[in-house]
């Protein structure tokens, strides 16, 4: 895990030299009006596609859902995909019903790209058109660096549709993600503050959501923490009653619209009694990445705070992060 954590700069500097040939396949599929955007994943190539949502809908200015695979696989529905553009995520490109759904999307219409560290996968096979991840293989069982790229090809695909950050923010990538990856003092401080939690709910909003679903899956995987990830408008809903009980908190934040309302709710978690660390480049924070990287990347450095936690975090309870007990590279479904 720490290997493919550390070739996440080069592996991200590859992929974003290929932004024309993303622009080329994915903007044509995008073109001539669509009638919304259509996102299919699962686990952390799931919370890609939440980070993907967002940026995709401001791109496209056209709504973005995320599919029931179930609604597909178990119950069949004849759902009418016409107008639509269906991305499915997939690392392996090999989790059969991710690939079934694209198909079935595909003979209802829909125009369909598929994101995958293999083309040569089955996934690959049914799109119209593949972004290649190029992350090379991966062994440990917690994604790192397919994750990362993921989360590159949908800020591309949302710059092929009018969201472009601008050549400053894409060329200045991959070396904030290796000053993140030079920083672990910081981590190994909030690794400590977790050795004895019993729980913990991970907060954002926006486009950051996606990272903290996914630093809270990092930490159920490699620690076996209970790790629950919310947005910061659905915790006020309800959950927030569980500050009274000294709950851990971990809140991501980055400058820009949703900054604001993540700081406030961690100053009332914490007056309800919640023990809150913030991770961002804002005021309070306990580390953070580099404040001038643009909203649309900064959950690519958002989440590689939470591996280097997640990692941090096993080799304190003394566990071993590339092979957690029971789980496998591949998951069928």
């Amino acid at each position: 895990m720490s290997a493919e954590m550390a070739e996440q700069p080069s592996r991200l500097a590859e992929l974003l030299a290929r932004r024309e040939e993303v622009a080329q396949l994915a903007g044509p599929l995008f073109a001539g009006g669509i009638a919304g955007t259509v996102v299919v994943a699962r686990g952390s190539s799931d919370h890609a596609a939440t980070t993907g949502r967002y940026l995709l809908e401001m791109a496209t200015r056209r709504p973005v859902a995320s599919a029931s695979p179930s609604v597909h696989t178990l119950y069949r529905a004849e759902v009418d995909f016409e107008g639509y553009v269906v991305v499915a995520v997939s690392q392996s490109g090999r989790t059969p019903e991710i690939t079934s759904v694209l198909r079935a999307a595909a003979r209802r219409g829909a125009r369909t790209i598929a994101v995958t560290n293999d083309p040569a996968s089955p996934l690959a096979a049914a799109a119209d058109a593949v972004v290649d991840l190029c992350a090379g293989k991966e062994r440990a069982v917690p994604a790192t660096k397919t994750v990362t790229t993921e989360l590159a090809a949908f800020a591309l695909l949302a710059s092929a549709c009018g969201l472009d950050p601008g050549e400053e923010a894409w060329s200045g990538l991959p070396a904030q993600v290796e000053a993140v990856l030079s920083d672990t003092a910081p981590m190994e401080e909030l690794a400590a503050w977790l050795v004895r939690a019993g729980r913990l709910a991970t907060v954002a909003r926006g486009p950051l959501s996606g990272a903290a679903a996914e630093t809270a899956l990092k930490l159920q995987e490699t620690s076996s923490l209970l790790a629950t990830a919310f947005t910061a408008a659905d915790l006020r809903h309800g959950p927030i009653a569980l500050a009274s009980s000294g709950i851990r908190v971990l809140a991501l934040a980055h400058p820009g619209p949703a900054a604001p309302d993540v700081l406030s709710l961690s100053a009332e978690l914490a007056e309800r009694g919640a023990d809150v660390r913030i991770v961002g480049p804002v005021d309070g924070a306990s580390c953070g990445w580099a404040a001038e990287a643009p909203e649309s990347l900064a959950p690519v450095l958002a989440v590689v705070r939470g591996q280097q936690l997640a990692f941090r975090l096993a080799r304190e309870l003394g566990l071993d992060p590339d092979h957690p007990k029971g789980l496998t590279k591949v998951t069928e479904t």
